[in-house]
């Protein structure tokens, strides 16, 4: 299958490394990434050990592949979009934090489906992407359902030995990775800690607020994820990635603009929609927003 991963950075990257062992993959990153990767191929280390040579390029532009794999910021998803709809794709694939599925199929005529990836990555250097934990790759079609499309690329991640579920409740999924990360991110990057962090005392019951609130908005938006389930996947995640530092709060520690308004930001603005309160996402949105005006990156 020839795939054009959209965004190669952390994730995009070592999800690109691991396609390209069997597949066709181009990467679309920045340089000095791209160019490295391009002449002397792509590094993988950690609890994966490979080398591969996909391509790699800094053009966003006139591509043609079966699948592009969408993991940009979700600040850069509506110019992703613009950029692919130049590009002849058979389908999209999105590996996204927050609710960015609807911004690629408002603005692609290409087949977009829904994903969610817990693989854990970070880009040592140009050239060379850490897996910091192995996890799942799960693909299903946006609106739920069973999908013929979903089967072919979930077979083709599978064939690449990535650990792959295609799920017929992309919704409920959608929306228990959102109460997950409006949990975990935010407060660890505000009190800049690993995710292990979170597993009990004060900032674990700030993100178990997050995450409740989240399963709420879900079913005022007719997605059946109760408390419990939110919760649960909360301290799943935590136990499972204890030592894993969150995007966000890597995004922090580099003075990069965060991706609150997809993830926390995206449950207010949908309670907002219901006249629900969120408190408690609606105070780490601002905190970290402040946070981003301070430095001067909002």
């Amino acid at each position: 299958m020839r795939i054009l991963v959209f965004g190669a950075g952390s994730l995009g990257t070592l999800v690109g490394g691991l396609l390209a062992s069997v597949h066709d993959v181009t990467l679309v990153a920045r340089d000095p990434h791209a160019a490295r990767v391009s002449a002397d191929g792509l590094d993988v280390c950690g609890a994966v050990d490979t080398q591969v040579s996909p391509a790699a390029t800094t053009a966003e532009t006139g591509h043609d592949a079966d699948l592009a794999v969408v993991t940009v910021k979700s600040f850069d998803t509506a110019a992703a979009a613009e950029a692919l709809a130049d590009c002849d794709v058979g389908a999209v694939l999105s590996l996204q934090n927050g609710l960015t599925e609807e911004i690629l199929d408002s603005r692609l005529d290409a087949t977009v489906l829904a994903g969610t990836a817990t693989y854990g990555a970070r880009l040592v250097a140009p050239g060379r992407v850490e897996c910091t934990g192995v996890g799942r790759v799960v693909v299903g079609a946006l609106g739920g359902g069973t999908s013929t499309l979903a089967e072919r690329i979930g077979k083709a991640f599978r064939d690449a030995d990535i650990d792959t579920l295609v799920a017929a409740d992309m919704p409920r999924r959608r929306w228990e990775k959102l109460a997950v990360n409006a949990g975990i991110n935010a407060v660890t990057a505000l009190s800049r800690v690993e995710n292990g962090h979170l597993a009990a005392g004060e900032a674990s019951d700030v993100a178990h607020r997050a995450a409740r609130e989240t399963a709420r908005v879900a079913r005022l938006e007719n997605v059946r994820l109760p408390n419990r389930v939110a919760r649960d996947a909360i301290d799943r995640v935590i136990d499972r990635t204890a030592k894993n530092r969150s995007s966000m709060l890597q995004d922090v520690s580099a003075g990069s603009r965060t991706e609150v308004d997809a993830i926390n930001g995206a449950v207010v603005d949908v309670a907002a929609e219901h006249d629900f309160d969120v408190p408690t996402n609606r105070t780490l949105a601002a905190l970290l927003r402040a946070w981003e005006r301070g430095q001067d990156i909002r």
